[in-house]
């Protein structure tokens, strides 16, 4: 199992400082921070959205004991191959909400070095733990 994506239109990793491409949102406060629960999950399924050529819908174990399905924009990055099995980092007190007509219950932790640009590409790499953790494990 490989961490690197398998993108085939990846744009050119750059030099220039993050602060410079207009990576960093605004500052919040660590209350705010506290709040978000950061989980482990394991990928059950991993399948194409039905209804969206950039998503895919995951079936997470978040160690609750109930599956959790998630979208996630990582289409043009990953195979659902390539994620079955492997632990993701989550948040999983984000409120559901439906993504082209399937509901999602959380969000999937990921990392890019560059905006995405206007054709959509970029380089994503998803977080995971560097050791095996029980899914519902806190990410702290």
């Amino acid at each position: 199992m490989t961490n690197e994506p398998t993108s085939q239109a990846t744009p050119p990793v750059t030099d220039e400082p993050a602060e410079t491409q207009g990576f960093f949102k605004p500052e919040i406060a660590f209350e705010d921070f506290a709040r978000v629960d950061l989980r482990v999950a394991k990928v059950l399924v991993a399948e194409n959205h039905p209804n969206a050529d950039k998503l895919l819908r995951l079936q997470l174990d978040d160690g609750s004991g109930t599956p959790r399905q998630i979208c996630a924009g990582i289409r043009g990055a990953y195979t659902p191959e390539e994620l079955v099995g492997r632990l993701i980092v989550i948040v999983a007190n984000l409120a559901p909400r439906k993504i082209r007509g399937e509901e999602s219950r959380g969000m999937l932790l990921a990392g890019s070095d560059q905006p995405e640009g206007p054709d959509g590409a970029r380089r994503v790499v998803l977080l995971s733990p560097m050791s095996e953790l029980v899914p519902g494990s806190i990410a702290t």
